[in-house]
């Protein structure tokens, strides 16, 4: 079914360009969330991580709550509105974390942050919406390669631009948010044509509804422990690495934000290069295995290391597992309809809030407690160990729910400037 709609390549890059502002305004913030947390608390590293685990549980509720409402908002009314809502919620999120007088009003913006949900949600649903099945993996790692280029630019902007005052770097952060919402508001088009939207439900519109769908497609349904799994693991890094590094190899905001500027320029490589080659060459089944075998490496690896240079070195069999990912999210995104793609990714939005809502209290508490007074013995590394071992069960799964799921068949042809019926 051919639509009125731009180029596939022409949106991919208003897609990307979207993602790179968001997630740089992201990128901005995270190396000076500690410092920021220490500041309002006069508290230690540890203590830090414990409330920094909590804050991102307070976003994770509100996203794993409205997440599906998003989603179905954009199966009813597009792509283009739901996302421009998203930035709005964040950029009065880094405002609030800017001016904020007490820790309680660091919740009280992340609560807002969540309620409007990440703008992720929808470009997921945008690119399945212009996405063929040959080119579906390729083109969500879009999303990745997007990720690592803003987390290249973020955390240097962030860890220079705290020098000039703890408020500079989130107010920053809020600027780009409203630069990416005024280029969403005049450039980015719609991907979703009225023809192939549907009525708004809230039957659908609610985490439990919005999970239900996940039983409907057989491919799926064996995939969501994996996927439970491979969320939890994630925040093993995700919540932990900036108080990790602080506590274990005493890095600075400085050398915080350049790791996790390496950890932006690898994740680009591999999706934005790598997975063009890797995905075709390896298939879906065969890149979601072999990188999975990577990630838990990676987290053994970085859970025993004993110098600071040495998280850069580990940093290359992790960041090339980010190969699974795209392939696992095409997988899925293949059994679905177009009309139902806000749905899904809503619903998968919500799974990963829901492993969000335990996985920084899991990971940060975990890792407060090896590191705090009370512990049997000293080990900061304990949340990788544990995310080694959940990715391990995750592979075992995944294994068995993809036994007999069969590659897609490649097209002769692929069509260029049609948007594909499902």
């Amino acid at each position: 079914m051919t639509v009125s709609s731009p180029p596939r390549k022409a949106a991919l890059g208003f897609i990307f360009v979207t993602l790179l502002l968001d997630v740089t305004g992201i990128g901005i913030i995270i190396p000076v969330i500690p410092t920021l947390i220490r500041h309002l608390t006069g508290g230690t590293v540890s203590d830090a991580a414990r409330i920094g685990g909590w804050l991102l549980f307070a976003f994770a509720l509100m996203q794993f709550l409205f997440s599906p409402v998003m989603g179905n908002l954009s199966d009813r009314f597009g792509r283009r509105p739901v996302l421009l809502l998203s930035l709005l919620g964040f950029a009065l999120d880094y405002v609030l974390l800017a001016f904020a007088p007490t820790v309680g009003w660091l919740f009280v913006g992340r609560l807002i942050a969540g309620v409007m949900g990440a703008s992720f949600t929808t470009a997921s649903a945008y690119i399945a919406d212009i996405s063929t099945p040959e080119t579906r993996a390729q083109n969500f790692g879009m999303i990745g390669a997007a990720f690592g280029l803003g987390f290249i630019v973020g955390p240097l902007l962030g860890s220079q631009l705290v020098g000039f005052g703890p408020k500079v770097p989130f107010l920053a952060a809020a600027g780009l948010t409203f630069l990416n919402l005024l280029y969403g508001f005049f450039v980015l088009p719609e991907s979703l044509p009225r023809e192939r939207r549907r009525a708004f439900d809230w039957k659908r519109a609610n985490p439990v509804g919005s999970l239900r769908l996940l039983q409907r497609y057989p491919v799926i349904t064996g995939l969501v422990s994996s996927l439970l799994c491979i969320y939890i693991a994630a925040h093993a890094t995700q919540s932990n690495w900036t108080y990790y590094v602080m506590e274990k190899f005493r890095w600075n905001n400085d050398q915080v934000g350049y790791s996790l500027a390496a950890i932006g320029l690898l994740v680009a490589i591999v999706q934005g290069v790598l997975i063009r080659r890797i995905n075709p060459a390896l298939g879906a089944k065969r890149s979601v295995f072999l990188g999975m075998a990577l990630y838990a490496l990676g987290f053994l690896l970085f859970a025993f290391a004993t110098k600071g240079w040495m998280m850069y070195v580990f940093l290359l069999p992790y960041c090339l597992a980010g190969i699974s990912g795209p392939a696992l999210q095409g997988i899925i995104s293949g059994q679905v309809p177009g009309n139902q793609q806000g749905e899904l990714q809503g619903a998968l939005t919500s799974l990963m809030s829901l492993t969000s809502i335990i996985g920084p209290p899991l990971m940060t508490n975990l890792f407060s407690y090896f590191t705090g007074p009370r512990a049997p013995v000293y080990f900061p590394g304990a949340p990788f160990l544990l995310g080694t071992v959940l990715i391990l069960v995750s592979l075992l799964l995944a294994v068995r729910s993809l036994a007999t799921y069969v590659e897609p068949a490649k097209a002769a042809a692929p069509a260029e400037a049609a948007v594909p019926g499902h």
